[in-house]
């Protein structure tokens, strides 16, 4: 597996793979030909079906060049990679074609080349599932986090320290604004009103209320384009910080804490990274906001204090209890139902947390079967439910919209 680096990546929202991954891909084509006088981009199916409402288009011609780049809608055509392809060409004078690059946005903000099915970074890990890194753990008497540093070295700590400053800042700016958010539906920030409220509420719904307002407030960033943290994606952005705030202040937890927590909840998110996708244009919204919240799920386990077994169980439950998700976001935007997706799978992580605490960490089905499993049903949904906007709420939004 490869490094936690590659994982956490600070960007500019809205999307990893609509936007972070495509401005890569631009930036990587003209450092090749800095001088070329023209540049065409068609854009394949997923990504040129929701490329206007995630910026695909803006990511790419803000590197390239607004005059100098053509861009090309091609959302009917089918990739037999990956639904998030992109043809790169370098056109002379005459506009005929001197060079040209296929290449992939896999969710996260990575990119792959055509012909090239894995990475060609240096793996870090040596073990790819869940349980040959808790049987190694547990013959060495170790913690997932001591683990990772194993494998990463002690420079992880401070490439994740700089990961939590940045998710901080995200969402203290998120408390902060108001206002409606960038695109055509008109929907307004929430988490600052949220936050106020949960201030005038009961006791009991301080866990609900504060941890909806903080992944609003993340996600919220995400939609305006702001800087967040893909943990794992874009989408799913607002999860493991609005999880890990609630936690720092409800045991008045130390920076170390939460950066041991960034590291075992990275590991897992890195497994369904490696063995199945974190893409929801390849796997649906599950492969998102269900990583994401098994990510949470063990960040928090291992702050209450939970074993090894403990922490797998709830990751298995973060993520098992989101099978099938889709990914249908309405006019293409990651606002609805995104922006609530994060909030409600943040509540449910810590929900997770508990109930592995309350048990003894055994159970019939295991986290890398459940992401297994996540990646088969992620192929066999129908491509309108994978980030297309042409299926689900999107659909439904459209019908209305249109009477």
């Amino acid at each position: 597996m490869e490094s936690l680096k590659e994982l956490y990546r600070i960007g500019v929202g809205p999307s990893s793979s609509h936007t972070m991954g495509p401005r890569m891909a631009a930036e990587r084509f003209l450092e090749k030909h800095p001088t070329i006088p023209f540049f065409r981009v068609t854009l394949f199916e997923s990504l040129a079906a929701t490329g206007k409402g995630h910026l695909t288009d803006w990511a790419v011609i803000s590197v390239l060049g607004e005059e100098k780049t053509e861009i090309v809608w091609k959302a009917e055509e089918k990739m037999v990679e990956h639904p998030n392809g992109m043809l790169f060409e370098a056109l002379n004078e005459s506009k005929e074609v001197v060079d040209s690059w296929k290449v992939y946005s896999v969710g996260g903000g990575a990119i792959r080349e055509e012909g090239k099915c894995s990475s060609s970074i240096e793996p870090v890990y040596k073990e790819q599932y869940i349980a040959a890194i808790m049987a190694h753990c547990e013959d060495k008497g170790i913690t997932y986090w001591e683990y990772v540093e194993q494998c990463e070295g002690s420079e992880i700590w401070y490439f994740l320290r700089n990961i939590w400053i940045a998710m901080e800042k995200s969402l203290e700016r998120g408390l902060d604004a108001e206002g409606v958010l960038p695109g055509s539906i008109g929907l307004r920030r929430q988490a600052k009103s949220y936050l106020r409220r949960t201030h005038l509420a009961s006791h009991d719904m301080q866990l609900t209320g504060l941890t909806t307002a903080y992944a609003l407030a993340v996600s919220e960033e995400n939609a305006a384009g702001g800087v967040i943290v893909t943990a794992p994606t874009c989408g799913s952005c607002g999860i493991v910080p609005a999880t890990l705030r609630y936690l720092k202040d409800l045991y008045d937890l130390k920076e170390n804490d939460l950066i041991r927590a960034l590291a075992t909840a990275g590991l897992f998110g890195n497994v369904i990274k490696t063995n199945a996708s974190i893409s929801g244009a390849e796997v649906g919204c599950q492969g998102e906001v269900g990583s994401a919240c098994a990510m949470a799920s063990a960040a928090a386990t291992q702050l209450m204090g939970g074993t090894l077994r403990q922490i797998e169980y709830a990751a298995e439950m973060g993520l098992e209890h989101h099978l099938g998700l889709t990914c249908d976001p309405v006019d293409g935007l990651v606002q609805i139902p995104c922006i609530e997706r994060n909030a409600c799978a943040a509540t449910r992580a810590l929900a997770r947390a508990q109930m592995s605490i309350l048990s003894d960490g055994t159970h019939r089905i295991s986290f890398d079967e459940v992401v297994t499993v996540m990646k088969e049903t992620g192929h066999d949904l129908p491509s309108l439910y994978r980030e297309t906007s042409n299926g689900g709420l999107a659909k439904a939004y459209n019908a209305r919209c249109k009477c």
